[in-house]
């Protein structure tokens, strides 16, 4: 039987957004309501596959690993399943692959029961997603169970059938062949192909590609395809049984028992090279000589460190111009174009995107290219369309005055901005030469770019010379390559075994940039949720806690550092350090202890809302700044109170000068200090608990900004509200 969900997801949606107070700080996961969530007949996707003889195959698959349990049980599952004929083909091709490792992959046998245990798992976990996935609005990436994502898009034809992990020329994929399937227990898609995962590690998954080959050929040159073969961390974590990771309230939480690595290539087409001019390999460095001979005027970091740039031919020196060039295309984060900034798709599919008010997404990398950074910008993605210009996402736009206004309320009045440089177009789609982009390999992502892409002058002096906002699940590269970052109390619950969802519990030796002085530290991770947090998530824990997190490389300049919290009466009270290095010799106390327990009304603050100001709040606004404190974003709004900007209504604005329509953000931001930083700087943050006797209050790490004091000092504009 066939259906929509839309009425399922509008409900599911409903109830994610109830309930919510000013000051959310904790994941509501309520217990769906049964008896309208659903018309089915009463069906569980096991009935559904054991009624088709011709899914036989899969079902002896998912007994194999047990999962058959899953599947006659009450929850939320999305399940593809190919038929007979699709999982023979897929097993003679796994039996005869002449490229495996291992002999014909482990298999005892070229049929059904000689797969392995092991790739029996693969299979079954890779072809379930927890949670609801009807074809209308897909989302284009879904985690599985298996733990990694699958992507999908909809092909242009007057079929629009959803296709599963295609890349055009090289890989069919899977595609739904007769989808949206009711079942008690979620959505059952029948597809005509096993879901191929791909097991090629980045350097050798570009070998596919005769349009990247003189890409290819600099990287291999420059040695850096060897570090972008790694594909997890090599440290052992203690298995989830020998740890305590449960919430406040007593219950379980997931917890990662292993760490993947992985990274984002940004790649120009032998095209786009010979629109430059460049042929070949030798093309190719003689114009980096040019790039990056002189780059020492503003990319001070080998200045600090006393290193020469060079033009010779040793290309793996991290300071010769082929390698920098190459180095700067690659990011430490593992992403599809989806992901690469917190995007509205649909309602349903990200009910809890908060760019509202003209918003708009960005977010900062760091590239392998030593301490530099990349900005990647949706300049439309305040809009609710789907046209190709508001999906648009580019590498290091550069506009005069960003982040700086000219009006109250608005980022600027028209032509206030002016586009320096477009930045570059990162392709979201087959171009018309047939060029494949969101390429998925076992360690991360290629994506195909438009234009050559430069750590020039203008990063440093014009993309980065502006109020720079980070957040943690983007400078912390491990929420990002374990995909944690937009994961959804959903799907962390079916990792959790059905368990809760609202956080994840990591061990403390988990993230490279995070170091704990104590062993009561707790560290844990607010999944995407119905929280006052910037991209609807934050890092936060609890415990007698004494931290220090890796902050993220910036420019050499003089910058204001503040950092942004909610009012909560389980917070805790701490004092903020910076230091030179995670050595606690190296840190220095910046302001006094912050009690973030104080309400925001409290006299002490000062806070008020500005739509009962006469001047909208801008007295207010600056008798804050004397007690250290700025208001949270309006670019975002309470999910308490949103005002006609009620995205669980569907109703993002699409006017990016939209005002005052909500409160603003009930939120603040505590401005830490100015410090001087230089380029080859390394930055650690201390938060240290001052109550000795608690155990529970908390410690949040949402995102901290770093602002170039001319910014914060301009005597002619001040900063937006954004």
């Amino acid at each position: 039987m066939k259906y929509s969900v839309r009425n399922a997801f509008n409900h599911i949606v409903t109830m994610g957004l109830v309930a919510v107070g000013l000051f959310a700080t904790t994941a509501c996961n309520p217990e769906p309501d049964e008896s309208d969530l659903y018309t089915s007949t009463g069906k569980t996707t096991l009935d559904f596959i054991k009624e088709d003889p011709n899914l036989s195959s899969f079902l002896y698959i998912m007994e194999r690993v047990g999962l058959d349990k899953n599947l006659a049980a009450y929850g939320q599952y999305t399940c593809f399943i190919p038929n007979n004929q699709a999982v023979a083909a897929y097993i003679n091709d796994l039996y005869n692959d002449d490229k495996a490792t291992v002999p014909h992959n482990g298999m005892t046998d070229n049929s059904l029961g000689g797969l392995t245990d092991s790739l029996c798992n693969d299979i079954a976990k890779y072809h379930l997603a927890i949670g609801l996935y009807p074809t209308l609005n897909i989302n284009p990436t879904i985690p599985m169970m298996l733990g990694r994502s699958i992507n999908t898009e909809t092909t242009s034809d007057a079929e629009g059938r959803v296709t599963i992990n295609h890349v055009a020329g090289t890989q069919a994929g899977a595609v739904i062949v007769d989808g949206d399937h009711e079942m008690i227990n979620g959505i059952v898609h029948l597809i005509d192909n096993v879901i191929p995962r791909n097991t090629k590690v980045l350097p050798e998954e570009l070998r596919r590609y005769p349009q990247f080959s003189l890409f290819l050929e600099a990287l291999n040159l420059t040695g850096l395809s060897e570090k972008l073969r790694n594909s997890k961390k090599n440290v052992e974590y203690p298995k989830s049984t020998d740890w305590k990771h449960t919430d406040t309230d007593g219950s379980n939480l997931f917890a990662p028992e292993e760490c993947r690595v992985a990274y984002t290539i940004f790649a120009e087409t032998n095209d786009v090279f010979a629109a430059e001019g460049i042929n070949n390999i030798n093309d190719l460095i003689a114009k980096t000589h040019d790039w990056y001979g002189n780059a020492d005027t503003w990319y001070t970091y080998p200045v600090d460190k006393g290193i020469t740039i060079s033009t010779g031919d040793d290309y793996t020196n991290p300071f010769n111009t082929l390698n920098m060039f190459i180095a700067y295309h690659i990011l430490y984060a593992g992403m599809p174009e989806s992901e690469l900034v917190y995007e509205w798709i649909s309602q349903t599919a990200n009910p809890y995107w908060n760019y509202v008010n003209g918003g708009e997404p960005y977010d900062y990398y760091e590239t392998m290219l030593p301490n530099t950074l990349m900005k990647i910008w949706q300049p439309n993605g305040y809009k609710k369309d789907d046209t190709a210009e508001r999906r648009a996402l580019y590498i290091n736009r550069y506009q005069t005055l960003n982040t700086l206004t000219n009006e109250v309320g608005t980022q600027g009045s028209d032509g206030f901005h002016v586009l320096m440089n477009e930045g570059v177009r990162i392709n979201r789609t087959v171009d018309k030469n047939n060029v494949p982009t969101n390429i998925q390999a076992y360690n991360g992502y290629i994506h195909s770019i438009r234009s050559i892409l430069l750590y020039d002058k203008d990063v440093p002096q014009g993309v980065l010379h502006e109020r720079m906002r980070f957040d943690s699940t983007t400078f912390l590269p491990e929420f990002i390559n374990n995909e944690f970052r937009m994961a959804n109390s959903t799907t962390v619950s079916g990792w959790n075994g059905g368990g809760s969802g609202a956080r994840i519990a990591f061990p403390l030796n988990y993230f490279d940039g995070v170091v704990s002085y104590t062993s009561n530290n707790e560290f844990r991770y607010n999944v995407v949720g119905n929280y006052n947090a910037w991209q609807s998530n934050t890092f936060q824990g609890w415990g007698k806690y004494d931290l220090a997190i890796k902050m993220p490389p910036l420019p050499e300049n003089t910058y204001e550092f503040r950092i942004f919290y909610t009012p909560m009466g389980h917070g805790g009270m701490m004092q903020f350090y910076m230091g030179s290095s995670k050595e606690l010799g190296s840190m220095m106390s910046l302001d006094i202890p912050l009690d973030v327990r104080v309400p925001i009304t409290d006299p002490r603050i000062g806070w008020t809302n500005f739509l009962n100001d006469d001047d909208l709040g801008l007295a207010t606004d600056a008798a804050l700044r004397t007690r250290g404190y700025m208001r949270g974003l309006y670019s975002y709004a309470d999910y308490a109170s949103r005002g006609d900007c009620n995205i669980s209504k569907g109703d993002v604005k699409n006017d990016r000068n939209q005002r005052y329509t909500t409160t603003g953000n009930n939120s603040l931001r505590r401005i830490l200090g100015r410090m001087k930083i230089k380029q080859s700087d390394e930055r650690w943050l201390r938060i240290k608990s001052v109550l000795t006797d608690a155990q529970d209050l908390k410690w949040q790490l949402d995102y901290v900004e770093f602002v170039p004091i001319d910014v914060v000092d301009n005597q002619s504009y001040t900063e937006d509200w954004f």
